[in-house]
């Protein structure tokens, strides 16, 4: 017997949502994987944005390993949670956040903009969708379908903007499993599931391209034979658009 029972509950868990996805968001995938292929031949940027946990979407695409080196993160300390968790939070409720943030990143119709917001509703993703749709860039939600009409109360939600919904499945909350005693409950799985998500479209982009005699532009992990040369090459070409290069 496991002397972990509770944690290996909660990555079988984990696991089998995971292994739902493809069936879950088959299409979705497809037409996120289709929007980022189309972006990466007109050689637009992919956008990606969070508050709160959420910005980790951002940062887990940025200058990674095995990724793509036309995603941008798009970052700022008042929506994060490093420098103020408790006032970020207010934050993201505010109308007018997110405007100038945006104004930072020259987005336009040949990129993509993913925007990643577990309950869907608060102000600061409702607005980066809509300007990401006036822009006219191709917005991409990550978020939870059930937990964003429980939120909403009739507002507007991320998923009622979006062109494109990649559904995480989280429960209400995010947390997935009970405290034995108590009306807690722990085990978040958004952040785990939307990586998975995220990088599941960026895979099959990717191969789409270099199929179709398109280079794809992804990073080496810096020990790998050729790392330097390749990445340099990446940067050169991405960094006058990407300011956290």
């Amino acid at each position: 017997m496991t002397k972990t029972p509770h944690a290996a509950t909660y990555l079988a868990d984990l696991t089998a949502r995971i292994g739902r996805l493809i069936e879950e968001n088959a299409a979705s995938i497809a037409a996120a994987a289709d929007a980022v292929e189309r972006t990466a031949k007109s050689d637009g940027l992919v956008y990606v944005f969070g508050t709160g946990h959420s910005h980790t979407m951002a940062e887990e695409a940025h200058y990674r390993a095995g990724g793509l080196a036309l995603t941008v993160p798009i970052l700022s300390s008042t929506t994060m949670v490093h420098e103020g968790a408790v006032a970020g939070t207010v934050f993201e409720r505010m109308s007018g956040i997110v405007a100038p943030i945006f104004e930072r990143y020259p987005m336009g119709p040949n990129d993509v903009l993913i925007i990643v917001s577990n309950s869907g509703v608060n102000t600061a993703t409702v607005e980066a969708a809509q300007i990401g749709k006036a822009k006219g860039a191709t917005v991409i939600a990550i978020t939870s379908e059930i937990y964003s009409k429980q939120a909403a109360n009739g507002r507007t939600r991320l998923a009622d903007i979006a062109d494109i919904i990649l559904d995480n499945g989280a429960p209400p909350g995010d947390a997935t499993m009970s405290v034995p005693g108590s009306e807690l409950r722990v085990g978040p799985i958004s952040t785990s599931i939307g990586a998975a998500l995220m990088n599941a479209v960026f895979v099959e982009a990717a191969v789409r391209l270099q199929s179709s005699g398109v280079s794809a532009p992804i990073y080496l992990s810096a020990n790998m034979p050729g790392a330097k040369e390749a990445n340099e090459a990446l940067i050169a070409r991405y960094r006058p658009r990407n300011p956290h290069l």
